[in-house]
């Protein structure tokens, strides 16, 4: 039976995205067949989607680097037809078909049940992008930064994983202070629970090694000079939790505040992470996340109008979390 989806070639070295319809036999290898409801558009989709990074090793390929569904066939012996599942990660939009279709085929390993508590629809305004927020607050508690520690940084705090870091962090008790670039955003970022907003100009220049200590602990998916300006920042033993590069690829900056002040800069992975850290991040995200607070964030649309997402999130246009309905 036909499905619907995205599918990217590469004629004349240009990425090309279209809708069309697939036949079962387009989908790749796996041993679990997944009806899907919902994926979203991530930063990461952005690059793929666009060609403004080459995500997609294997042309042609259905993108899209998450999805969330219920499960049609399976002969992998922890998942049985019509469990509900998410995917974050793992080779989707790579050399795996993606989440920007109504179907997927995948292995087994690379599924999470969800929680009865959180929806298909949840799961994806969720999405990897509150999964890798849920990532980053777990290493920060890793570095032993609890809420009597001191504030927290949040950097892109307009963005997918800033505003729900935000959310999470301040149910759970902690102080945020949420940098962005867009001040008309302000009102948004306390509405998900920041306490305090500052300019991430404050944040983009060169800086001196070792700063005042203004924070106990950070979640940054900026990288480059904001990275190290957050570090710079940074309290005694406090722990940044290093989840992206919007900014840049570098880390220009000095060993100082390593040295000094015992600071731990945790690198936060979301493809590969193993299964028993998924599953924790999703379970954690079942009772931490205020799921009103998270339909602030929310704007949905079909797969027709994915391309044009995915060019706005790069020119830092887009605001929240993008939900692809992909039967819409």
């Amino acid at each position: 039976m036909a499905f619907k989806a995205l599918w990217a070639t590469k004629p004349d070295d240009a990425v090309k995205v279209e809708l069309v319809d697939l036949e079962t036999d387009a989908l790749m290898a796996g041993d679990v067949t997944v009806a899907v409801d919902y994926s979203t558009v991530n930063y990461k989709d952005g690059l793929a989607v666009t060609g403004a990074a080459p995500i997609i090793q294997t042309f042609p390929l259905v993108p899209g680097i998450d999805f969330s569904g219920r499960v049609e066939t399976s002969s992998h012996p922890d998942f049985k037809p019509g469990d509900r599942v998410v995917l974050n990660g793992f080779e989707l939009s790579m050399s795996h078909q993606g989440g920007y279709a109504q179907k997927a085929r995948v292995p087994g390993e690379w599924l999470v049940k969800l929680p009865d508590a959180i929806s298909n629809r949840d799961a994806m305004a969720i999405g990897t992008a509150g999964y890798t927020a849920m990532l980053s607050i777990l290493a920060l508690e890793h570095g032993g930064v609890t809420p009597d520690r001191g504030a927290i940084l949040v950097t892109g705090a307009s963005g997918g994983v800033g505003s729900i870091s935000i959310a999470l962090l301040s149910k759970l008790g902690y102080r945020v202070i949420a940098s962005t670039g867009r001040p008309e955003g302000a009102d948004y970022l306390k509405r998900l629970g920041a306490a305090e907003i500052i300019d991430r100009a404050t944040l983009s220049a060169p800086g001196a090694p070792l700063g005042p200590e203004r924070w106990a602990g950070a979640v940054d998916s900026a990288g480059g000079r904001t990275l190290v300006n957050v570090l710079a920042q940074t309290q005694y033993r406090g722990t940044v939790a290093a989840c992206g590069l919007a900014d840049s690829l570098d880390l220009p900056g000095s060993m100082v505040p390593f040295i000094r002040r015992n600071i731990t800069l945790a690198g936060i992975d979301s493809v590969n992470a193993p299964q028993s850290v998924r599953s924790t991040a999703w379970q954690r995200l079942a009772t931490d996340l205020d799921l009103a607070k998270l339909g602030q964030t929310v704007e949905e649309i079909g797969l027709a109008e994915v391309p044009a997402v995915a060019a706005a999130i790069l020119q830092g246009k887009v605001r929240g979390r993008t939900l692809v309905d992909v039967n819409r």
